[in-house]
């Protein structure tokens, strides 16, 4: 052989090549080939070997002629088969997303309406509009939506999706309003986002008094042959008997606050609107006032025989064993004569008004509603490395707190769980949804009233 160098490869050597080194060697060989093979055609006596032209079947290291081995020509195959294949099912889920969204190219959804004026004065239909029109086709759900005025349209953003509870922080200030200056109540995250117009009765007891009064005017109140009272409709078509939660925030002075709020709820309070504690149960009305932050206790129990504003009790200190059969000890907090924790309650809810030996058993529907905790505070931020896995003893701890809060009759809420990333925040939703707290404290009102929070929704453009 010429120079002695030339050999083919051992099978036993292409066997402990790596997978990777073979390709590599396979691409350098071939582009040697497509040299040599082009430089054949122009001059064949200039590439000889042992009078071989460079298209013989052997596999030459020294001088790179070969035709790839079934080994070579194999991997390739495989290689470009995966990334066929890929870019196939990638280009199939591709177009079935555009084919979708071109949908409206086939069907128009938005047809103009059949008589656009119908109901209005002066037109066919006039007085037969539809009472309930804001929640017309809206199914209530259980989620509470945080700081609900930040919102581009206060309380009627949550209407719209379905959140039975809002949120609104009220700031007890004089009127600015010309010589006006009995104090009035504004509604807003901090003194710097507060306006003139922006006040608890525009925002949302006008407003809700309004929508509550379209749903029980004469004409749409059938009398009933029945002797027993019909009680008064709820703002949700589908379900006119669920209840409206109005979480009033305390944000100044709890009992200068008081008799404010108070004074101005007596306009659904005359109407028979609100849910209220008769001195002897529960009467579920139409709106649940619920306060909270700097909300005097002494001053919500302080009538024992009629309530309609209800405190936000700390969930943090009615942690109750979840499974009594396990012998767990009950080591973190709430039992019903243990204290409450004052640093715990200030950094949630408030403890404005509570007695110094306040404990769980001081909590129950005839003086709160909900039962609400700091989720960080409580639970924990571990879920977040955990992909909104919550760990055995937070479960249990979750589970324990809820189940404390129901036995009194409360309604669970977690406020501060994450927000993101999305994924965990959907990871903690389910937990919290699977393991029976009863309402879902959320800022994303779109995303919590979507069916599957699982669900990943692949768009054209992506």
């Amino acid at each position: 052989m010429t120079c002695g160098c030339l050999s083919r490869l051992d099978s036993r050597d292409e066997e402990i090549l790596p997978f990777w080194r073979r390709i590599f060697m396979s691409a350098q060989a071939r582009r040697k080939w497509a040299a040599e093979h082009a430089a054949y055609h122009e001059d064949p006596s200039s590439v000889t070997l042992l009078g071989e032209v460079p298209t013989h079947k052997s596999y030459r290291l020294d001088h790179g002629h070969f035709n790839l081995p079934p080994w070579a020509r194999t991997s390739r195959q495989i290689v470009v088969g995966i990334l066929v294949l890929t870019l196939s099912l990638f280009g199939v889920v591709h177009l079935t997303n555009v084919l979708i969204n071109l949908g409206p190219l086939l069907w128009d959804s938005n047809i103009p309406a059949f008589l656009p004026h119908w109901g209005a004065p002066g037109y066919y239909g006039e007085g037969l509009g539809y009472p309930t029109n804001v929640t017309r086709d809206v199914q209530p759900i259980p989620c509470h939506s945080h700081n609900d005025y930040w919102r581009r349209v206060p309380l009627f953003d949550a209407l719209h999706y379905g959140c039975i509870g809002v949120e609104a922080d009220i700031w007890l200030f004089p009127s600015t309003h010309g010589a006006n200056t009995e104090p009035e109540l504004f509604v807003g995250h901090n003194t710097a986002a507060l306006t003139p117009n922006r006040t608890f009765r525009n925002l949302y007891l006008n407003p809700i008094l309004d929508v509550l009064d379209r749903a029980n005017a004469p004409e749409t109140r059938l009398v009933s042959n029945s002797s027993a009272p019909n009680p008064p409709n709820g703002v949700w078509d589908e379900d006119p008997r669920e209840t409206l939660v109005l979480l009033v925030d305390f944000k100044t002075d709890g009992p200068a606050l008081w008799p404010v709020v108070f004074e101005q709820l007596e306009t659904l309070r005359s109407r028979g609107y609100l849910s209220h504690w008769n001195g002897q149960e529960f009467v579920q009305g139409p709106v649940t006032i619920v306060a909270t932050g700097n909300a005097p206790f002494d001053l919500i129990i302080a009538n024992t025989t009629y309530r309609d504003i209800f405190f936000d009790a700390p969930l943090s200190m009615m942690y109750e064993d979840p499974d009594p059969a396990s012998g767990a000890q009950q080591s973190i907090g709430g039992a019903n004569d243990v204290p409450l924790d004052m640093t715990v309650a200030a950094s949630g809810q408030g403890s404005t008004g509570l007695p110094p030996n306040v404990t769980a058993a001081t909590f129950d529907r005839s003086n709160s509603y909900y039962a609400s905790t700091q989720f960080s505070k409580t639970i924990g931020r571990s879920p977040i490395l955990r992909g909104g896995r919550m760990s055995a003893e937070q479960l249990r701890l979750l589970r324990g707190q809820i189940k404390g809060a129901q036995r009194r009759g409360l309604k669970s809420r977690y406020w501060g769980a994450p927000e993101w990333p999305i994924g965990v925040r959907n990871g903690v939703w389910k937990t919290l949804v699977a393991e029976g707290a009863d309402i879902l404290n959320v800022d994303d009102l779109r995303a919590a009233t979507q069916w599957d929070w699982s669900q990943r929704r692949h768009r054209p453009w992506v």
